[in-house]
C-alpha cells in the first residue's frame, strides 16, 4: 500500500494574526478556540477497544557523513530498548546538529499516541512535555499536528477518530508493518480492518523502499489560509523504520547558524537513509520539532523553548 498522492499539505504551528471583526470571526472559531469531540481519551479507547470485534490480520543513498556526540543515552525494558544519539555535521553556519532515537520494540503497539489534554478535537494543546508525563512516557515526539486541521484519517491506538482522507498518510500496523498509503483510496474502517494502529497524516513521505521520493522539495502546504511552503532549511521531526523492523525517529534543530542551520526536505530523506530507514515520513516541523526523554528536552526547540502541540509519538516506561 504505497501509492502516491499529490495533494496539498497542511503545516501544522503556523502562527496567525487576527480580529475578531468582519471576516476574520471565523478564522478564530477555525484557528484558535478549542473544539473538544472526545472529553476522556482514555475512556473512549477503553470503551472502544473493548466493545471491538476482532479484525482478522495476517500474521504471516549517500548522505555527508555525521560525527555521533554522544552514543549512550539508552533506556532498557522488558517492552523496549531505546538509544538516543546526537549527531554533528558541517561546521560555521552550515553546521546542522540532530538527535535520533533508535526504538528496538518488542511488540510494535508499545509505540503509542496520546492527545493533549486527553481529549480530542481541534486547538486543543499541550507542552509535548506535559503530555509525556501525563502518559508515563520515558521518549515522546511531536506528532502530526491533527488537531489544526479537520481533515485526514486518524487512527490511535487502533481507535478511530477521525474518517476523512485527504493526503498522504502513514499507516503502523499492529505486526509491526509501516507503510505510506493515499488516504483517499481507503477507510479508517478498512485499515483497522487491517490490523492499522496508528496512523500520521502530514507528510510529505519522503523515503520510499529506501530511496529519495522525487519531488518533495517542490510540496506546497495548505493551511486553509493560504498555501505555505515548508521547504528550505527547517527544523524538521520524521519518523521511519528500518529493514530490521527497527522504528527511527529524528528530530533536527535549525534557525540557529553556528550550531544548526535545520535541513531541507531532500537533506531529512538523506539523513533517514544513512541510517538505514526504508520509508519515513515528515511530521509536523518548526518550533514544533521537540524530542522528549526521560524527563528531559533533548535537542534545542527553535522558539527557545517548547511549542504546544496537539498529539505526542510515545513509548510508556
Amino acid at each position: 500500500m504505497k501509492r502516491r498522492l499529490k495533494h496539498s499539505l497542511i503545516a501544522g504551528g503556523i502562527v496567525v494574526a487576527l480580529t475578531a471583526t468582519g471576516g476574520t470571526a471565523w478564522a478564530l472559531d477555525r484557528f484558535v478556540i478549542p473544539h473538544v469531540v472526545v472529553d476522556d481519551v482514555a475512556a473512549y479507547e477503553a470503551e472502544q477497544s473493548a466493545s471491538a470485534t476482532p479484525a482478522a490480520t495476517d500474521d504471516t543513498a549517500d548522505a555527508e557523513a555525521s560525527t555521533p556526540v554522544i552514543t549512550d543515552t539508552t533506556y532498557t525494558s522488558d517492552a523496549a530498548s531505546i538509544t538516543v544519539t546526537q549527531y554533528t555535521q558541517g561546521s560555521g553556519d552550515d553546521t546542522v546538529t540532530y538527535y535520533v532515537a533508535d526504538l528496538d520494540l518488542s511488540d510494535p503497539t508499545v509505540l503509542r499516541s496520546a492527545f493533549a489534554n486527553n481529549q480530542f478535537g481541534e486547538n486543543i494543546t499541550a507542552l509535548v512535555s506535559e503530555t509525556a508525563e501525563a502518559n508515563g512516557a520515558v521518549l515522546a515526539v511531536n506528532g502530526d499536528y491533527y488537531g489544526f486541521r479537520d481533515s485526514g484519517i486518524v487512527i490511535r491506538n487502533g481507535v478511530v477518530y477521525r474518517d476523512d482522507g485527504a493526503r498522504e498518510g502513514l499507516v503502523f500496523y499492529k505486526d509491526g508493518t509501516v507503510a505510506i498509503y493515499d488516504e483517499t483510496q481507503t477507510t479508517a474502517a478498512e485499515l483497522v480492518a487491517d490490523g492499522a494502529w496508528n496512523t500520521l497524516s502530514f507528510g510529505p513521505a519522503i523515503v520510499d523502499d529506501g530511496a529519495v521520493i522525487d519531488g518533495i522539495d517542490d510540496v506546497e502546504i495548505d493551511t486553509n489560509i493560504g498555501n505555505h511552503s515548508i521547504q528550505g532549511e527547517q527544523p524538521r521531526t520524521a519518523i521511519g523504520v528500518t529493514a530490521d523492523g527497527h522504528i527511527l525517529i529524528v528530530v533536527v534543530d535549525g534557525r540557529d547558524p553556528g550550531y544548526s542551520r535545520g535541513v531541507t526536505l531532500t537533506e531529512l530523506a538523506d539523513i533517514m537513509i544513512s541510517l538505514g530507514a526504508t520509508t519515513a515520513y515528515n511530521l509536523d516541523g518548526g518550533g514544533s520539532s521537540e524530542l522528549w526523554f526521560n524527563g528531559e528536552v533533548v535537542n534545542q526547540p527553535s522558539n527557545g523553548g517548547e511549542r504546544a502541540t496537539s498529539d505526542i509519538l510515545y513509548v510508556a516506561g
